[in-house]
């Protein structure tokens, strides 16, 4: 059977105030390409689908079209959710999924057999996905009650609760003449992170080990790392990556979609399809002498300013180059605290002394900003 494996859309991302609404429509649309010509048996999408947990109504039409149109490819679709998606938003869907013969986990459910979809392609081959969406650390301890654990193992750590519950969900995958997938939205110890995630939700803390995943699995379907990667384990674990960078720390992550090529008795061949239709994200940097006379390159820019802090700076490099969305004074200019800045001292000093030391500390030697702190404070200390 062939797999087209995908993940971490996050349609409805904002960029420094920036809608990239188009682009992802321009994404989505290059994802279903790649399913029209690879005619794949089934399609994952292993969470954030969304980036909020409270999508807008043309983020919630771009997603519910891209799987409809997936779908219509001839391909089974299963989705779940991630961390960035409203787990309960995503089931109230299910009954518009199943119409329209999509398999959408939202969140975890008491019957653990609601997480195991069964399927079999067009060419006879079976196939069985254990669908876990992501677990928040509160919610693991909620699942694994539900699932009939004792109380000792409840009070185990978060890769404990995921470990035991991926254990339940793969129950059945000792059948030899079945394809055995999982797919899960979370992180594994050793995995790379692209840049653009939740740090809250990548800490060591919700980092589980491969050995969570059962050996017997032919593949693993992972979604929340935005950089496309393999990942060493028991069985083959992979990370599709996200098909659109999702902020500068992505700049440099090659957006793709992973196909999977599996049998019931051959191993998973791999292959990365690129999907090269989002606004590039780019960095530069200059005096502003050296930006005026630079070639910008295509995409939405971030801009290090190799110049002291002043009023206005922001402004000139906005009209030097459009498409600027994120502006920074160069961080090798910033004095390191302590380094030759005089310590504001706060016993008695008043709030214009104490902004005027944090200035000095700063090097920012503009008396404009001084006269407009005055400003504002006399207006609301008169």
């Amino acid at each position: 059977m062939k797999i087209l494996h995908t993940s971490d859309w996050h349609v409805g991302k904002v960029l420094k105030g920036r809608s990239r609404a188009e682009e992802h429509k321009q994404v989505l649309a290059g994802i279903i390409d790649v399913a029209r010509v690879e005619r794949p048996d089934l399609v994952i999408v292993a969470g954030d689908l969304y980036d909020t947990a409270a999508p807008t109504p043309e983020a919630t039409r771009l997603v519910t079209r891209a799987l409809t149109a997936l779908r219509r490819t001839g391909a089974d679709v299963v989705a779940i959710g991630g961390n960035h998606d409203n787990g309960a938003a995503l089931d109230a869907l299910r009954p518009w999924a199943e119409a329209a013969g999509i398999t959408l986990r939202g969140s975890v459910r008491e019957d653990p057999d609601e997480h195991v979809v069964d399927g079999v392609t067009a060419g006879g081959e079976r196939w069985r996905v254990a669908a876990l969406p992501f677990l928040s650390q509160r919610y693991a301890v909620r699942a694994v009650e539900m699932y009939e654990l004792t109380a000792a193992e409840a009070t185990q750590t978060y890769a404990d609760h995921l470990g035991r519950i991926l254990t339940r969900l793969t129950e059945g995958f000792d059948e030899p003449d079945r394809v055995h997938l999982v797919t899960a939205h979370l992180t594994v110890v050793g995995a790379s992170t692209g840049g653009g995630e939740r740090d809250a939700h990548t800490v060591l803390g919700y980092a589980v080990p491969a050995s969570v995943f059962p050996g017997t699995a032919h593949y693993v379907a992972l979604g929340h790392l935005h950089r496309s990667q393999r990942v060493i384990g028991p069985c083959p674990i992979r990370y599709s990556g996200s098909p659109i960078a999702v902020d500068f720390g992505e700049q440099e992550n090659v957006c793709s979609v992973t196909m999977v090529e599996v049998t019931a008795t051959t191993a998973a061949r791999v292959r990365e399809v690129p999907v090269a239709a989002a606004i590039p994200l780019r960095t530069l940097r200059g005096t502003l002498a050296q930006l005026a006379e630079a070639t910008p390159p295509e995409g939405w820019l971030r801009v290090y300013v190799r110049e002291q802090p002043r009023a206005g700076l922001r402004e000139e490099v906005q009209e030097l180059l459009p498409s600027a969305v994120e502006i920074r004074i160069d961080p090798e200019l910033v004095p390191a605290p302590g380094s030759g800045a005089r310590t504001a001292q706060r016993a008695g000093r008043s709030p214009r002394q104490l902004f005027a030391d944090y200035l000095d500390s700063r090097g920012h030697a503009d008396s404009e900003v001084r006269a407009l702190f005055d400003e504002l404070f006399e207006e609301v200390d008169p």
